[in-house]
């Protein structure tokens, strides 16, 4: 049975450790809000850019003037996984449903044949993939967002995704991100950054948006060639931007949820050790009582 001062030293211990945790909520809740507004702000740009290119690629797919970025290398046999998640810890299971997908997308594609090979953003993915997958890391990119997350960190990720394409290292690129729903809530998602993929609805020339409306007909100055040249880069840089503050927020709602359910356990904790505190303190006295009655009547 643990002694008194034992039990004092463990309350004392789960109460500092309750602030610390009440401290860390707070910190992510007042982070969630700007992060949150980020994310929900970025959508619409990245989608309807994806969506413009998606249109303008439909013309050019598959010829011989399309740009790499475009038309690929032709091939499907190395597969470069970019899976997005923190330097830190403490955040729930953001960053194990991260490495649990890429995992289990790296091990499909092998058993199909495929050479798969693992960029990391942020620290904790590469900590949780080494293990089994440490071979197939060729690489770290951490410390982003320090101190602010900004697009100069989205060009850093497509600078070096877009070296590697050029040097030859890679056929197909798949980014891999927690998706802000919540703060209770990431949906990890997966998007396709080289070859560029336009979104399904708009296939074909003519097909209905996803908002039900035809597409139009343009007349582009100069070539479609030309405009793609330019844009499939910057494309690049602003859906590894999405990405990465889609998986910002998801981190700071992560956390949040994880400190709270961390103060009140420690709550818990704190009101089972002092009802075991007291149980045992008056289960001395009570002993100390039996003795001096003893005593007195042995007198």
């Amino acid at each position: 049975m643990a002694t008194l001062k034992s039990l004092r030293t463990r309350i004392n211990s789960v109460k500092s450790t309750r602030k610390i945790t009440s401290a860390m909520k707070m910190v992510a809740a007042a982070k969630l809000r700007r992060a949150q507004e980020q994310a929900q702000a970025a959508r619409p740009y990245a989608e309807r850019m994806e969506r413009m290119l998606g249109s303008l690629s439909a013309s050019l797919a598959g010829s011989e003037g399309a740009p790499p970025l475009l038309a690929g290398t032709g091939r499907d046999a190395v597969h470069l996984l970019v899976p997005v998640s923190s330097d830190r810890g403490l955040c729930g299971g953001f960053n194990s449903s991260i490495a649990r997908f890429v995992r289990a997308k790296a091990r499909r594609l092998i058993a199909d044949g495929k050479t798969v090979r693992i960029l990391c953003v942020g620290r904790k993915a590469r900590d949780m993939l080494r293990r089994d997958l440490g071979n197939l890391i060729i690489g770290t990119i951490d410390e982003i967002g320090r101190p602010s997350l900004g697009f100069h960190h989205a060009e850093k990720v497509a600078h070096r995704i877009t070296q590697m394409f050029g040097a030859g290292e890679f056929d197909v690129c798949t980014v891999v991100y927690n998706r802000f729903k919540s703060a209770i809530s990431q949906v990890v998602t997966e998007q396709q950054l080289i070859p560029f993929a336009p979104p399904a609805a708009r296939a074909e020339a003519g097909a209905p948006d996803t908002d039900g409306r035809a597409l139009a007909a343009y007349e582009y100055e100069p070539d479609e060639a030309e405009i793609l040249a330019d844009l499939l880069p910057r494309n690049l840089s602003v859906q590894v931007f999405r990405a990465l503050l889609e998986s910002n927020a998801s981190e700071h709602g992560a956390r949040m949820s994880a400190m709270d359910n961390a103060t009140r356990n420690a709550g818990d904790m704190i009101n089972k050790l002092t009802l075991s505190y007291n149980r045992q303190r008056q289960a001395m006295i009570t002993k100390e009582l039996i003795e001096i009655i003893s005593g007195a009547e042995a007198l």
